[in-house]
């Protein structure tokens, strides 16, 4: 579209000299002030610019440009009226019309900008990396002034990545009259749009248009390209020594104990590198008082050199000693303000996500793309300070001193302190796994600092993780450019030994990223030092460098790992040094070691599947193997509502679309030796040996018969005639949509709150609801029974068009059945994360009361554990366990237990 001529026409329309009068207004305003107020133009290498310069006679252009700021984002700029109007948008462009990307409407930008690449410096309005992501030009489509008044801007973009129609819609409601207007930003349909399983263009094509460089690779580079008229700015490294933070006070005010402890430890230099401690991977927690324990961070292990009289003044070094420093710049900033002369900190380089939890694959994104700002060093240990040898201290002592040293870290703070708790280890770890934490790492208060692996630190993690080679990969099976799966590996003795493929945990950038690495380093043969027929089948081998993060379910009695998930690349390990881990247990202290001897807790170990491809549910493909696999991963979990209580079991010999049967007595049938608890007959008083589950191991007998689900008793075989859980049961008629089964599933809750019980919410894996509540074992059924008798008999009363309470099939037709009866002798009720024998093998499932206001109903399937994965780290249910509440029974029913 060609520009507008300078020179007014003859006659000019009303709309004509409307927009002339806004321009002359615009131009008067000094369009450029708010963005020049904003930043300090003798520190930032930014263009301060002018209004009014068009990048060319023939069109207007468009820049967008990758910003590593506060947060990760995509600033949009179209060129109009002599400025490049800018909208950041969180996520980027997508070519998906579905896809409606917030783009928040930011300050005019000088048209010299879209010219800009380079860093920031930090301290400086939007301090990060500059990428020059995309450029080209734009065309209007229609009256560009008048859309753009009433938020409605249609265009078309000619771009190096971008191109087609677009729009840009200006939000309304609680979103008008904001400062910084909402937009959104929409592909129009055309012929260059694509469907929602297309790749994503910002993963598709990452790099810079000006340079071809990442966003790591900028901001290691420490310069500015200019690309507008070929000027050169000030080095961003320049630019950051100008703007560094002053250092803080250079020794450290001890309090006068600790000044005496660390003026008697033996004086050294600074070591240029101390090889860390490591913790020794073990199945539970070890016994004794002498030890602490501390979150397990899920990041790279760096270690803190700093030494304010070298250049650098500080180091960050990976576990090998590789330097980092530049990685990580604002890491430096806040550790040149810890008041020291020298110090050598150890901790881990994380990133938190909104939950407050470690994130190693966005920590992985966060040292790609740039967007440093994300990062957080937390320091555990203090190696050596001022001149003084620290390490032959004992542990409680270094950490005293190193939480003096950051006690003026702001909770903010780029670098903190990792702290430690004392208590039950058991408890510790289980309430780590609640809150969505990788593990626990217990420590011997009084051990000194040893490099190297022992147990005098020992590490116990919610899941299973490995570090393993990448030995080769197979190709995506639907043809895209990708990885199909992983083949992975570990040395022993210097051979690399299979150990599994993994397929799943990939984002689109970093299933292409691993194709393109991967085809730099192929070979024609095996690295591995044997491989089966099935590894072997559409291999591509590569040479043994790159090593793998992998989560996974367990390992097999072959040696492989099970539903593996890739979590990342380790930069920071050689592959030569990578070896299995094992689970040990770590040697208890004092009077325990007298009485408690470890033994294995390997799942797999101890039970042999047969037919292990045998298919359990033709609709979602379950097999035998898959269901053994996914019992193993949901043990820790499902057993805590379980153990200890009779169970009853549904088996499915021949699948789950043949007949199936309920077994509740233990008459050794099932293949390994499952437990009894012996509960006598009410009727007969006949003694019957009930099932019983005890351990991870017996779920994975269950595994081998078939076993699709289990039901549990509301009591305890310590209390078995008072429950300790109160359920009530809404099962719905088909024709009661999910909106009216959550709001008597969310009434139900609320009933039980005016009797002072705080509820939980659990999915059936089928139509209905449970809603449970924990109580002290303190009533018999037939008390706890009639408690839920009248609540549902009170619900019904109130609306009985909607509920009902008797059992009458017939009378059920457009109605939430209560069912109160699961709070009787005898009875059960489906177990958190048991499988369900239905077509396409669901999931009864702790739910989040808020998932009541889903659109629809929360469905979650075996098959599709990978997906749903993530929800153990959050347990909708934390806190269900350790609750304890008293049922206040109604007077009647109080009367009716006197008279008993």
């Amino acid at each position: 579209m060609k520009q507008q001529s300078r020179k007014p026409p003859k006659r000019k329309s009303n709309h004509a000299v409307h927009t002339a009068a806004r321009a002359a207004t615009r131009s008067k305003n000094k369009p450029l002030a708010r963005y020049q107020s904003m930043r300090d133009f003798g520190v930032t290498p930014e263009p301060k610019g002018a209004a009014g310069k068009r990048s060319n006679a023939g069109a207007l252009s468009f820049v967008v440009q990758k910003h590593a700021a506060s947060h990760l984002h995509y600033d949009f700029r179209l060129e109009w009226q002599g400025v490049l109007k800018s909208w950041a948008i969180a996520k980027g462009p997508s070519y998906y019309p579905g896809d409606k990307r917030l783009a928040v409407e930011v300050e005019d930008h000088p048209l010299d900008y879209g010219g800009f690449e380079g860093i920031i410096p930090q301290g400086q309005y939007g301090g990060g990396t500059v990428m020059l992501w995309d450029r080209g030009t734009w065309e209007p489509l229609g009256d560009a002034a008048r859309q753009l008044r009433e938020g409605n801007l249609k265009f078309r973009l000619q771009g190096e990545k971008l191109k087609g129609c677009w729009a840009l819609v200006r939000m309304k409601g609680k979103f008008a009259g904001r400062s910084k207007p909402s937009w959104l930003l929409i592909k129009e349909h055309d012929e260059t749009e694509r469907g929602d399983d297309a790749p994503a263009i910002v993963d598709e094509a990452p790099l810079s248009v000006v340079s071809g460089r990442d966003m790591q690779q900028i901001a290691e580079a420490q310069d500015a390209v200019w690309n507008a008229k070929g000027a050169q700015t000030q080095s961003s490294a320049a630019a950051h020594r100008a703007n560094a933070p002053k250092q803080a006070s250079p020794t450290v005010r001890l309090p006068r104990e600790m000044a005496a402890t660390l003026k008697r430890l033996p004086s050294e230099a600074l070591p240029r590198f101390v090889p860390p401690q490591l913790a020794t991977l073990v199945s539970e927690p070890g016994a004794g008082e002498n030890r602490v324990y501390e979150i397990k961070l899920d990041g790279y292990r760096i270690q803190a050199r700093v030494d304010k009289k070298a250049d650098p003044p500080v180091q960050l070094l990976t576990r090998t000693g590789l330097d980092w420093t530049r990685r990580m710049r604002p890491r430096v900033d806040a550790l040149l303000q810890l008041p020291v002369r020298a110090a050598l900190l150890d901790g881990e380089l994380v990133v938190l996500d909104e939950k407050g939890t470690t994130s190693f694959a966005k920590l992985q994104a966060a040292l790609k793309d740039g967007s440093r700002h994300a990062l957080t060093y937390f320091a555990f240990d203090l190696l050596h300070l001022d001149g003084h040898n620290l390490r032959g201290e004992p542990l409680l002592i270094r950490k005293k001193m190193l939480s003096h040293l950051l006690q003026d870290a702001a909770a903010g703070s780029a670098v903190r302190l990792s702290e430690h708790v004392k208590g039950n280890g058991a408890e510790i770890f289980q309430k780590a796994c609640e809150l969505g934490a990788e593990g626990v790492v217990s420590k011997l208060a009084q051990g000194f600092y040893h490099s190297g692996r022992s147990r005098d630190w020992c590490k116990l993690k919610c899941y299973l993780e490995q570090e393993l080679v990448i030995g080769g990969y197979t190709l995506p099976s639907n043809g895209t450019y990708g990885v199909g799966a992983l083949l992975l590996g570990y040395y022993d003795a210097g051979k690399l030994i299979y150990a599994g493929r993994t397929g799943t945990g990939f984002t689109r950038a970093t299933h292409r990223r691993m194709r393109e690495q991967l085809e730099t380093i192929r070979r024609k043969t095996a690295p591995f030092a044997k491989t089966e027929k099935d590894a072997r089948r559409g291999a591509i081998w590569v040479q043994p460098q790159l090593v793998a993060q992998v989560s996974f379910a367990s390992w097999t009695a072959d040696g492989l790992v099970r539903q593996a998930a890739f979590k990342g690349l380790r930069e920071d390990k050689p592959a030569k040094t990578v070896r299995r881990e094992g689970g040990q247990m770590p040697e208890p202290e004092g009077k325990a070691a007298k009485k408690h001897r470890a033994k294995s807790t390997t799942v797999r170990s101890e039970v042999r599947l047969s037919h292990r491809d045998k298919v359990l549910d033709e609709d979602s493909g379950l097999t035998k193997e898959a269901l053994a696999d996914y019992y193993a991963s949901v043990a820790p979990f499902m057993l805590p509502h379980i153990q200890g209580r009779a169970v009853s079991i549904v088996r499915c010999p021949a699948g789950s679309d043949l007949s199936c049967f309920f077994q509740k007595h233990n008459n050794h049938t099932l293949p390994g030796e499952i437990e009894s608890i012996e509960i006598a007959s009410r009727k007969t008083g006949k003694v019957e040996p009930f099932l019983t589950i005890t351990s991870a191991n017996d779920l994975l007998v269950l595994a081998q018969a078939n076993v699709l689900e289990i039901h549990a008793w509301g009591s305890t075989r310590d209390s078995l005639e008072k429950p300790d859980r109160l359920t009530i049961d809404l099962d719905p008629d088909d024709a009661i949509d999910w909106k009216t089964l959550a709001g008597a599933a969310a009434e139900v809750r609320k009933r039980l709150q005016r009797a002072g019980l705080k509820s939980f919410l659990k999915s059936t894996g089928g139509k209905g609801l449970h809603v449970v509540a924990p109580i002290e074992p303190e009533h018999e059924w037939p008390e706890v029974k009639e408690f839920a008798h009248r609540l549902v008999l009170e619900m019904e009363k109130k609306n009985p068009d909607l509920y009902l309470t008797r059992m009458t099939k017939a009378a059920r037709k457009g109605k939430i059945y209560l069912d109160y009866l699961r709070n009787e002798r005898g009875a059960t009720a489906i177990a958190p994360f048991s499988p369900r024998a239905r077509p396409g093998a669901p999931v009864a499932l702790p739910l989040r009361w808020s998932e009541l206001k889903s659109a629809e109903r929360p469905i979650f399937r075996v098959m599709d554990f990978d997906g749903w994965r993530k929800r153990l780290k959050a347990d909708p249910w934390s806190g269900f366990l350790g609750l304890r509440q008293s049922l206040r029974l109604h007077e009647s029913v109080r009367r009716s237990r006197g008279r008993r």
